[in-house]
């Protein structure tokens, strides 16, 4: 396929520098259905991006599309701060019996914000409120958003640097496997706490992704998890796990930390949460942490009812038939593994190591600019992919969950040949 790059005078003229994605992907979207985006001039894209992991259903999803319409068609509310609504009834309602209830999951429901950032800055602030500490530990290679404070518990050093002022009170750890297991889970991280004379303040909670998407498809083992569970709990630290992008059945589960068999103290949701990419994020925490004064954290849009609508259309679609979504998507997983099995013995001498969870993968090449390169050749082919990890040195694969076994081996054929393509 070859691609003609449109005119973009005004996104260059008007637009901050700010924007990325587009200066990967130089075309004018029109329209999307499914896996597939079109631009303006009628070429396809396979999509293996899905909007940073907001699309597990595809875009523009029927189901989800249909109860979206019905809604604004008969006037329901649109914008509603926290005031109680249908839409808002139904959707609590929803997913307590689909999601919170199946799982003997107790959790409290906090609206903070549209974004994954928000939830991350409201669950940081409750657990400094409920223990009277500042301090937050995090992991090497974490992303957790943004805004101040999640950019504190962030390692990338590029994202850190915006932020223009020092990060305070919060403290990295090693991620599972980042000392190539040459030291025993926490050993480091326990001392630090038991010693007096450490420097390391009692850390009020610790915050995980169980895979670190923009880390680079970094996947903790479930005995990693059950053990850094262990040791909050010893420690008296409260249990973040960020399931913002890996949530939502990206893994397989509806939460990414069920496989563990662990419950966090606090879980933040958003990204796929709506199902159709509409802004919505949640704080999920045990009822004694909800020590909230009214009005204490809130915001604007905290009340999208239209993705209250969407979210509730998914929850009904994909999770209340009793596992077929999660079936299929570790069917597509191992669909996945082989092919990059396949694509990793055709460059041995190139790739590093490929990793992933579910449908969220990697490849890592030992030339850092690979990725990137391969990521140019295959929008040039017809497939969106994005790159990941601190040096950007990880092609990363995340399509939709209702992604077709067809399409899913038409992307792989694709990139495939763009990491042919760009061996040196």
């Amino acid at each position: 396929m070859t691609i003609t790059p449109p005119a973009l005078s005004v996104f260059e003229t008007v637009e901050s520098e700010v924007r990325s994605y587009c200066r990967g992907w130089p075309a004018v979207f029109d329209h999307a259905q499914g896996a597939r985006l079109t631009d303006e001039d009628g070429h396809e894209y396979l999509d293996f991006f899905a909007g940073a992991g907001s699309l597990n259903y595809g875009h523009n999803n029927p189901v989800l599309k249909r109860a979206l319409l019905d809604y604004l068609e008969r006037d329901g509310i649109t914008h509603g701060l926290d005031m109680a609504t249908t839409a808002k009834r139904t959707f609590l309602e929803t997913f307590q019996n689909v999601v919170l209830r199946p799982r003997d999951l107790p959790y409290k429901v906090m609206f903070p914000g549209p974004t994954g950032t928000n939830a991350v800055e409201a669950a940081l602030k409750l657990a400094r409120k409920v223990k009277g500490r500042e301090s937050i530990v995090s992991f090497t290679n974490a992303f957790h958003g943004m805004s101040l404070g999640s950019l504190a518990v962030t390692g990338n050093a590029f994202k850190r640097a915006g932020a223009g002022i020092p990060l305070v009170h919060g403290t990295p750890m090693p991620f599972d496997n980042y000392l190539d297991g040459q030291t025993p889970d926490f050993l480091w991280f326990e001392r630090l706490l038991e010693d007096q004379g450490s420097g390391l303040n009692k850390p009020a909670a610790v915050i995980v992704e169980t895979v670190q998407g923009e880390g680079g498809i970094n996947v903790a083992r479930p005995e990693w998890l059950r053990a850094l569970a262990e040791l909050c709990r010893r420690q008296d630290m409260l249990l973040i796990v960020d399931d913002i992008q890996m949530g939502c059945g990206r893994t397989g589960a509806f939460f990414s930390f069920e496989e563990a068999g662990i419950t966090p103290d606090i879980v933040t949701l958003s990204k796929s949460i709506s199902g159709y990419g509409l802004p919505m994020s949640l704080c999920l925490f045990r009822p004694e942490l909800d020590v909230w004064e009214p009005g204490e954290h809130n915001g604007t849009f905290r009340g999208n009812n239209p993705a209250f609508v969407t979210a509730t259309a998914a929850l009904e679609a994909y999770w209340a038939d009793g596992g077929a979504l999660e079936k299929q998507t570790r069917a597509r997983g191992e669909q996945v593994e082989q092919a990059l099995i396949s694509i990793t013995e055709e460059n041995l001498v190139d790739i590093k190591e490929y990793r992933g969870h579910g449908l969220v993968w990697g490849i890592e090449f030992h030339d850092k600019d690979r990725a990137g390169a391969v990521a140019r050749r295959a929008f040039e082919l017809g497939l969106l992919v994005e790159t990941s990890g601190p040096q950007s040195e990880v092609t990363k694969l995340l399509p939709p969950l209702t992604i077709t076994g067809d399409e899913l081996d038409e992307g792989l054929r694709t990139l495939a040949r763009a990491v042919r393509e760009t061996a040196v």
